[in-house]
């Protein structure tokens, strides 16, 4: 079977979240990535807990299915060799501070002069250029900065962070969406393309209906917390348990709900008798469904309502996520074994198709160096040359560790 990007040479410059998770969306799909980590230390997020047997758990997110070459980039024998390594690669992916490549001699357009098949993506904070195009990319900046957070939360919480860090992703994910693009482009150009996109864009790409109306209505939409902006009942409620989501986006809908609650007198009382005076008397309305949702646990809501034709499910933690049957049939847990860790569970890749088989992980994240040496040697480095970068320092390559 082969792997949709299979040939594919990825040379990853990436740290922290956004660059290392695009790159591992294309690993997933079959590419070659090369982690090209700075010595001494490797990447920073290699430094950030929780631990897993002393590996950082940030890190094991963001990087399986790649290969690891350690180079020190303070020398220039390193950033030397990381400009040779380019010119077979078909993908270099960074996302440093704009002008940083540059000052390593690795800006895209010296790069494709060499290489003009090379397709370079560059991840930044707020964009390359602007008046905030030197600012750091930090992802709760950037949601703030977007919009996103100003309709997250609630009016007496005010403007609310995601509980993940959704600009990084985002921008991680719009980037191999755009090399995908650029690959399919190079077949028919024979020339590479530089790809860009920042956090800022990304999430403000994805504010979809929320943007639409403001830029056709003026709307300024507050945060709703969990309700809908538009519709009810449509939202976060409390049963016996905990909370649970009920989506009734129809008016049939709503009639179904109001009988499966027993309040089947609400059906044509003048409050809610279609969405708008629904939406208006929402509150109300929230109170006297709770009073009861909190006879039944959440689970049995969702059976009870999904068999009546009603959109609704439970609000998870993750430890009811990952032990939902659903969530185990979708097969989103995978397990692979990590020299250091032993058995490593991880969050699988979300894309499926016939070409990918059935588990998207191939190879454990990474140690610092760890195929350093069978890496230069694929690309063509005769073993005498490996030998004199090691002994000068230019490059490492990691010793098989002790199972913990």
């Amino acid at each position: 079977m082969i792997l949709p990007l299979a040939g594919v040479r990825v040379l990853d410059l990436t740290r922290a979240l956004s660059g290392p998770f695009c790159a591992m969306i294309l690993a997933d799909m079959g590419a070659d990535v090369v982690k090209i980590e700075p010595l001494p230390d490797g990447e920073m997020s290699r430094a950030w807990g929780p631990f897993d047997h002393g590996v950082s758990t940030y890190f094991l997110s963001t990087n399986r299915n790649k290969r690891d070459l350690a180079i020190d980039f303070r020398k220039p024998e390193g950033l030397a060799l990381i400009r040779e390594l380019s010119l077979s690669a078909d993908v270099l992916v960074e996302n440093f501070k704009p002008g940083a490549m540059k000052a390593m001699g690795l800006e895209h357009e010296s790069l494709r002069e060499k290489n003009p098949r090379l397709i370079t993506a560059s991840i930044t904070g707020f964009g390359r250029t602007g008046p905030a195009g030197q600012w750091p990319g930090f992802d709760q900046i950037a949601q703030g900065y977007s919009g996103l957070m100003s309709l997250t939360g609630t009016i007496e919480s005010g403007p609310t962070r995601v509980g993940v860090a959704i600009g990084d992703s985002t921008a991680g994910m719009w980037a191999a969406l755009g090399v995908l693009g650029a690959i399919i482009l190079r077949e028919k150009s024979g020339v590479g393309q530089h790809v860009e996109t920042s956090l800022l864009s990304g999430l403000v790409g994805l504010l979809n209906v929320q943007a639409q109306r403001y830029l056709s209505c003026g709307e300024i939409p507050a945060p709703n917390g969990n309700a809908h902006p538009v519709i009810s009942p449509y939202g976060a409620y409390e049963t016996a348990d905990g909370p649970l989501n009920i989506a009734t986006a129809t008016q049939d809908m709503w009639r179904k709900l109001a009988r499966c609650l027993g309040l089947d007198a609400l059906i044509d009382d003048p409050r809610f008798i279609d969405n708008s005076v629904r939406f208006a008397n929402r509150d109300l309305l929230k109170s006297l469904m709770e009073q009861k949702l909190e006879k039944r646990s959440k689970r049995e809501w969702t059976e009870l309502l999904i068999g009546e034709g009603i959109p609704a499910g439970p609000i998870n933690n993750l430890a009811e996520t990952f032990a939902d049957p659903q969530v185990v049939h979708c097969g989103m847990v995978e397990q692979i074994d990590h020299a250091e860790i032993g058995a490593l569970r991880q969050v699988a890749s979300p894309i499926r198709m016939e070409a990918m088989g059935e588990s998207s992980t191939r190879l454990p994240p990474p140690r610092l160096g760890e195929h350093t040496r069978q890496t230069l040697a694929d690309f063509g480095l005769p073993p005498e040359r490996i030998d004199a970068l090691a002994a000068s320092g230019i490059i490492m390559q990691s010793k098989q560790p002790e199972r913990a």
